[in-house]
């Protein structure tokens, strides 16, 4: 499933998520998860958290399954995957319809969106999916 799927088996650890990051290959991927962290750093301004062993998430909110059940997930996330950079976004790729339209290459999973080349996407736009995405912190956009 992926995504909040996973949440309760993902919590934050004291890995070290530069280092995390400085030992990603290939060296393309490494370069894209560099700047993803910037990005996200900057716009959240709060410092990057490794979850579980390959997710670095920025901030932590409280949700609640429809049974009942609570835990803490980022509103923001990436993961250099071998196939392609994840990002996750907790409020779900559908909220970012019009953004994605014109971001360029990309794959959408649960709640992920996947860029095997971040060169070949916009970054203005990408900027504004992970600021979209930080400021609803997971909220619905139609609530």
């Amino acid at each position: 499933m992926g995504g909040m799927a996973d949440a309760p088996k993902t919590v934050p650890t004291d890995a070290d998520p530069h280092a995390f990051v400085a030992g990603v290959t290939p060296q393309r991927r490494r370069r894209d998860a560099e700047r993803v962290l910037r990005l996200m750093a900057e716009v959240t301004g709060e410092p990057p958290v490794m979850w579980g062993p390959s997710m670095v998430g920025f901030g932590s909110v409280r949700y609640t399954y429809a049974s009942g059940r609570t835990g803490h997930w980022p509103p923001v996330a990436f993961a250099p995957r071998r196939a392609a950079l994840t990002l996750y976004l907790m409020d779900g790729t559908e909220a970012h319809a019009d953004e994605l339209a014109r971001l360029g290459p990309h794959t959408v999973g649960a709640g992920c969106l996947h860029l095997k080349d971040l060169e070949a996407v916009d970054p203005t736009v990408l900027e504004r999916i992970v600021r979209d995405a930080w400021e609803r912190r997971g909220r619905n956009p139609r609530d």
